[in-house]
C-alpha cells in the first residue's frame, strides 16, 4: 500500500475481541426449511387462487439508463381496465392488482397491458361464492370441477427486443455523410435564434424604407 502526505500510519487492531463481532450463518438450512413450509402453507391458504398472487402490469423501468427494460408494476390503471372491459371494483376480486395513481403516458403501454388483461380474462375461472349456486359471471360447473391451482409465474413478462435486423447498406446510404449531416443539424439548432433575429431586423429595415 502506497501512503501519501504527512498522515498517521494505519495501525488498526482488527484482532481485538473478534469472537464477539463474528457473523455466523448456522441457521441457513433451518431458514430454508421455514421458507419452504411457509410457501406451502400460503399456497394451501389461498387455493384455488394462483400461487404467484395478483396479476401485475408490465411497466418500463424509470430513467434513461434502464427504460429499455420491462418489469412488473404495482397495478393496472383505470384506463387499462376500462379498455379491457373489466370493472375496477370487480378487478380486485378476481386477482387483478389496481393502481388508481398510475397514468398511461403512451399508447404502446396501454395496448400492452390491455392485451395482458384480455389474455388473463380468457384463462380465468371464477368460482361461485356459494357452491352449487352460480351467479352471472361465474364459470361453468365443469370448468370449476376441473380447476387446479396454478403454481408457475402468472403471465411472465417477456422482454421486447428493439434491435433492428441486420441488412446490407444500400448504395444511396453510402453516399450520405452522416457526420456532416449531424454537424449541420447541430449548427442549425445553435444559430436558430441569431438567424431569426437577423431576418426580423431586415424585415423591419425594409418596412422603414417603404415609409
Amino acid at each position: 500500500m502506497v501512503l501519501k502526505h504527512n498522515n498517521q500510519l494505519p495501525n488498526q487492531h482488527f484482532r481485538k475481541d473478534w469472537q464477539r463481532r463474528v457473523k455466523t450463518w448456522f441457521d441457513q438450512p433451518g431458514r430454508k426449511k421455514s421458507r419452504r413450509i411457509a410457501r406451502v402453507q400460503k399456497a394451501a391458504r389461498i387455493a384455488p387462487r394462483p400461487v404467484d398472487g395478483l396479476l401485475r402490469p408490465a411497466v418500463r423501468c424509470p430513467t434513461q439508463r434502464y427504460n429499455m427494460k420491462l418489469r412488473s408494476g404495482r397495478g393496472f390503471t383505470l384506463e387499462e381496465l376500462k379498455e379491457a372491459g373489466i370493472n375496477r371494483k370487480v378487478a380486485r376480486t378476481v386477482g387483478i392488482a389496481v393502481d388508481h395513481r398510475r397514468r398511461n403516458k403512451s399508447q404502446e403501454s396501454l395496448e400492452l397491458n390491455v392485451q395482458r388483461l384480455k389474455a388473463y380474462k380468457a384463462k380465468l375461472i371464477v368460482f361461485p361464492r356459494k357452491a352449487g349456486k352460480p351467479k352471472q359471471g361465474d364459470s361453468e360447473a365443469a370448468e370449476v370441477a376441473s380447476a387446479v391451482q396454478f403454481r408457475g409465474g402468472l403471465l411472465p413478462i417477456q422482454q421486447i427486443s428493439a434491435a433492428p435486423e441486420a441488412r446490407a447498406i444500400a448504395a444511396d446510404e453510402k453516399k450520405v455523410n452522416a457526420f456532416k449531416k449531424l454537424r449541420y443539424a447541430r449548427s442549425e439548432a445553435r444559430t436558430l435564434g441569431a438567424r431569426e433575429k437577423r431576418a426580423r431586423e431586415k424585415a423591419e429595415e425594409e418596412a422603414n424604407k417603404k415609409k
